[in-house]
């Protein structure tokens, strides 16, 4: 894990004392609500429906057990005893007083943690694989190239005031757990034909009101130019992206417009300026920072765990839940763990102080003090002894941390939404929830098999619903709330946006509505077919006239 040094803290500290006198200035009426809103936004301060809202950066995804210790103290002092984790691998306190918010921020510092550039038109938090530096099928580490962007990127003066958001992802392994191509960049590493490291690049994707999966406009980048390519496509943007229209502003409205091949082109042109400049990476620079990220405490141990086994053999519930939530590893004898934040009747991704604390234990105990946040809105704990499996689950278990829903219909992923963001059209938590309630039989759950669903309050798509397999999008029609459903949206390599199967649906049709999307596959399924490989070999057609037949029996009756 990156460990700040002198000037790094410095510069944490500082912010704090400068947001510390705006917000003094601010509650005393020197400053107004214009003036002070990008002040709080550059310092992660959303104002929402009921309160302030506090989103602090997570880089990469990547905790320590003293970090999420923090997190759950300042829940407890500063909210309401809990936080979510978001889809861009950030937690997000809910209910903060505004006036308080600077001694929160201080307490961060602490344990060298911020919440700057998680809101505004900057670059925002470079996310990556949650299982970057364990997973088998890993090319190259990303961590240490996610953490130079970070720091190339954290108070860029050239590119802190963007046109848009703007979001950076990398992806080091043969399969893309990173969503490389929703992201304004997705940079890929893999192994060329010499044996040599190099990136793949990926611009313009991005969800949201216009969804766009991304193009590739170079195939073959040398490692040591990520930070000048990267350089050189945000000079594209900041030159012609448009500032008129915030609902044209993002990169992928300017690749659209210009043409990838034209994009390229133009981006390759500013490279040739600054390719071999100061950014340039070093391979000196790169080994320092990966040194950061080097676990030397792995122990030698076979694959081969007869206990494990016996235990398997001996508790169902045990089977069950090593068969979803435990991950293979790169090296023999440890696994990797996703702790669930999805049982039924909580809200997705949300965490208790109690919680965070009983993971940070675990973490300390069995997975060298470290822990990871996924898109999909759960913790991992990377690197766990193979023997040491079955006294974490107990604990796990204990702490509502080992629903065996991982991949499956209920480990939903689900914004906010109307409880509590402003920008919402409709609410997002009860609709996961009364789905989660509808197909909380986990024998059931295990015979559809992996299906993502994916929800989102608004068309800012905070929630991923076009790369679900099933989306569900709330929206306003005529002040009231409701939800429009796609299918066949994926993540990864193959990735694709949904097709909207019709007219929306009240709240309180959803669950019903899934219900008759699930009995669609499972009647048409062939043996072993997932649902999205159904869903691709059928078309929506099939599932959209399952759902809409009631509604057309009465057409056709009151004809």
């Amino acid at each position: 894990m990156y460990i700040y040094d002198d000037i790094d803290q410095r510069l944490i500290d500082e912010r704090v004392a400068q947001y510390r006198d705006q917000t003094r200035r601010y509650l005393a009426g020197e400053l107004t609500d214009d003036e002070f809103r990008p002040l709080r936004l550059q310092n992660g301060l959303y104002i929402q429906r009921h309160a302030p809202m506090l989103r602090v950066a997570i880089p990469y995804g990547l905790l320590s057990s003293t970090k999420l210790r923090k997190l759950a103290e300042i829940s407890r002092r500063y909210d309401k005893g809990y936080v979510h984790f978001s889809t861009r691998q950030n937690v997000q306190f809910n209910w903060p007083e505004l006036k308080r918010v600077p001694d929160i921020l201080a307490e961060l510092a602490t344990v060298q943690m911020h919440a700057i550039q998680t809101s505004g038109s900057c670059i925002r938090n470079i996310t990556t694989d949650q299982f970057a530096g364990v997973a088998p099928d890993e090319v190259i580490d990303p961590r240490p190239l996610a953490e130079i962007l970070r720091q190339w990127s954290t108070f860029h003066p050239e590119f802190a005031y963007l046109p848009r958001k703007f979001k950076i992802a990398v992806n080091g392994a043969a399969h893309d757990r990173a969503i490389v191509q929703v992201h304004d960049i997705g940079l890929e590493f893999f192994r060329d034909a010499a044996g040599k490291t190099a990136v793949k690049v990926w611009v313009g994707g991005g969800l949201g009101r216009t969804p766009i999966l991304g193009s590739m406009i170079r195939e073959h980048l040398e490692w040591q130019h990520v930070l000048t390519y990267c350089e050189a496509i945000l000079r594209i943007y900041n030159r012609y992206g448009r500032r008129d229209n915030a609902f044209k502003a993002r990169i992928k409205i300017l690749v659209k417009a210009l043409g990838p091949e034209e994009f390229a082109r133009q981006v390759e042109a500013e490279w040739a300026h600054i390719k071999d400049g100061p950014g340039t990476i070093t391979h000196q620079e790169f080994d320092r920072v990966a040194s950061y990220f080097t676990n030397d405490r792995h122990e030698k141990l076979s694959d081969d765990v007869p206990e494990f086994d016996a235990q398997v053999a001996a508790d169902r519930a045990f089977a069950q839940w090593t068969k979803r939530n435990v991950h293979a590893h790169r090296l023999p004898g440890y696994r990797a763990v996703t702790l669930s934040l999805k049982p039924t009747g909580i809200a997705p991704g949300d965490a208790t102080a109690e919680q965070m604390e009983a993971v940070a234990d675990l973490a300390d105990r069995y997975s060298f003090g470290e822990l990871r946040v996924s898109h999909e809105q759960n913790l991992i704990l990377a690197s766990v002894r193979k023997a040491d499996l079955h006294a974490l689950w107990q604990v796990a278990r204990r702490h509502g941390l080992a629903t065996p829903n991982i991949g499956l219909l209920t480990d939903i992923i689900c914004c906010p939404g109307g409880d509590f963001c402003s920008l919402a059209n409709a609410k997002s938590i009860p609709i996961a929830q009364a789905i989660q309630e509808r197909f909380d039989d986990l024998d059931y759950l295990h015979d559809i098999g992996d299906i993502d669903l994916n929800i989102s309050g608004c068309m800012n798509s905070c929630g991923h619903q076009h790369v679900g397999h099933i989306g569900v999008l709330g929206v306003d029609k005529d002040g009231s709330e409701w939800y429009q459903v796609t299918l066949g949206g994926k993540q990864g390599n193959d990735a694709s946006l949904g097709q909207v199967i019709g007219p929306s649906f009240a709240a309180e049709e959803v669950p019903d509505v899934i219900e008759k999307l699930i009995a669609t596959y499972i009647e048409q399924r062939f043996d072993g077919e997932l649902f999205i490989e159904t869903v691709r070999r059928l078309g929506i057609a099939p599932f959209k006239e399952r759902v809409y037949a009631k509604a057309r029996q009465k057409e056709i009756a009151h004809v």
